[in-house]
């Protein structure tokens, strides 16, 4: 969006502001739990064209290429400071047999991706391919292995042959296929969505897998792993239960997989035509998964009330209907960058259990930070998202009181219409992310900062004319990040914003 008409939207927006201020309270002196940089993360699963042409071209390709990984990806996902990388899947990870992916590419064996397509997997993109490119990221790996058609002995040399440094067998191999010394990767998910695609298990049958594959992934050379077991879909507290029961603080992390899908009117709905009921109805699915951390978080407190399992929701974002004769590509609104900020407001709320989230998925499939088609490249309002929100990073969560108006949408929900967020990061800067999902008006807002004296306000806003409006390969600068000067300190400390409808501002304060 240009300067010029940006700042008319903010002067049509400032001229319907809602008659209530929203008052936010936040509390400094009550920060004590810093918020993850994990929960940041992302993932990718060999699935459409995330892989194959979203991260990974070959050195031979005529695509622009570091090593084979595309430079233009590259390039933007290194400006997001990625904090770790799931992979090989989702449901892929249970049928992918690691072998099968190292050693020269020509000679690799193909295997057929049945969860995707029934297409051919070539295997071309391997351990080396996906650990090389998390140090090019400087980000850490995240390995889902495989429990629904692996056995204990594949798994077991897998983290030797990844993290041996000694003069063993799987070590041996990593050397001869190039790689002389072993890589550092602490997070393993021991299996994916056991309940489903992953082997369609009874909890008590994945809780007695777990502890037995799970054995044998040793810690070799001063690399100590973080074993995160298959957790719920949603709401399925039973499956929490069983395993805090059963396998308790035997792993050091269970998953959650949430989804915003919007599916009342017999679909996943459309990714780009959508009214303004849809939106809120979407916004309500979005902060519902406020209700099924609580109760995750309740069952794994009776087992674990001293938090040593964290909680990691390792599958979340919106899920739409694809784009015809394409596998889960869809395309990214403003209305996905709200999703995005909204979930992020709810997750630095529970710091104290959630220790990694990653939202699927990186390129190309989902609610994805990047869509690529051949050489083109565009980066989505969900990657702007990611980006502003970066100074929560390892940043100290601080608690806030909020007082805002609310709508109620579909199914009973109550929406509230400004979601807010505040951290405070090493240097003593206060980062506040307000997010207005209001269609029409724009929001006055009052901050006020308990014992803190603000000198200085500034911030980036993301917003858009239409809340439908998106980036396209012909557009792709539509939506994007611009300076925000709808924020000012008052004379008795405070900070007043006028905030535009349908807008996500990240504000810093000194």
């Amino acid at each position: 969006m240009k300067k010029t008409a940006l700042l008319s939207l903010l002067m049509v927006c400032a001229m319907c502001v809602s008659a209530q201020t929203v008052n936010i309270a936040v509390h400094p002196s009550q920060g004590t739990q810093k918020i993850s940089k994990h929960i940041y993360g992302q993932f990718a699963e060999h699935l459409g064209t995330c892989i194959y042409g979203g991260l990974w071209v070959g050195e031979d390709s005529d695509i622009p290429n570091t090593r084979g990984y595309r430079t233009d990806v590259l390039e933007a996902l290194k400006r997001l400071s990625i904090p770790n990388l799931r992979w090989p899947g989702g449901c892929f990870a249970d049928e992918y047999h690691w072998m099968d992916g190292i050693g020269p590419r020509e000679n690799r064996p193909k295997m057929c991706n049945n969860n995707w397509g029934g297409l051919i997997e070539d295997n071309s993109f391997g351990t080396h391919e996906f650990l090389d490119l998390c140090e090019i990221l400087g980000c850490e790996p995240y390995v889902s292995m495989n429990v629904g058609s692996g056995t204990v002995e594949e798994m077991a040399k897998w983290v030797e042959y990844i993290t041996s440094d000694g003069d063993t067998p799987m070590a041996k191999l990593r050397r001869q296929n190039g790689r002389d010394k072993a890589w550092k990767v602490r997070f393993i998910g021991v299996g994916n969505e056991s309940w489903g695609c992953g082997g369609n298990m009874r909890p008590e049958y994945y809780a007695d897998l777990y502890r037995r594959y799970a054995t044998y992934c040793r810690n070799y050379d001063g690399n100590r792993l973080f074993k995160i077991a298959c957790g719920a879909g949603e709401y399925d507290l039973n499956w929490t239960e069983t395993l805090m029961k059963r396998v308790g603080t035997r792993m050091d992390g269970i998953s959650l997989h949430y989804y915003t899908v919007t599916g009342w009117r017999g679909k996943k709905g459309d990714a780009v035509n959508f009214d303004n009921e849809d939106f809120y109805w979407t916004m309500g699915k979005c902060l519902d998964i406020e209700n099924a951390i609580q109760q995750h978080i309740a069952i794994m407190d009776k087992y674990d009330a001293k938090k040593r399992v964290g909680l990691m929701v390792d599958e979340w974002g919106t899920w739409w209907e694809p784009e015809p004769g394409t596998q889960l590509f869809q395309q990214n609104t403003l209305r996905d960058a709200f999703v995005a900020a909204l979930t992020f407001n709810v997750f630095h709320k529970y710091t104290d259990r959630i220790r990694m989230a990653n939202i699927a998925q990186i390129v190309n499939v989902l609610q994805s930070m990047i869509l690529t088609r051949d050489d083109k490249m565009v980066l989505t309002p969900t990657y702007y998202v990611f980006e502003m929100y970066k100074p929560h990073q390892d940043a100290t969560y601080l608690p806030l009181d909020i007082d805002t108006p609310t709508r109620e949408v579909r199914d009973n929900r109550v929406v509230p219409m400004v979601s807010a967020s505040a951290s405070r990061d090493a240097e003593g800067a206060i980062h506040i992310s307000l997010a207005n999902i209001d269609v029409d008006k724009a929001q006055k807002v009052r901050i006020t900062l308990d014992e803190v004296k603000a000198s200085a306000v500034t911030g980036t806003i993301l917003t858009s004319k239409k809340i439908t409006d998106l980036n396209t390969f012909d557009k792709p600068g539509k939506i994007k990040p611009e300076n925000f000067k709808g924020a000012k300190l008052t004379k008795d400390g405070a900070i007043e914003v006028v905030l535009p409808a349908h807008a996500i501002v990240m504000l810093e304060i000194k």
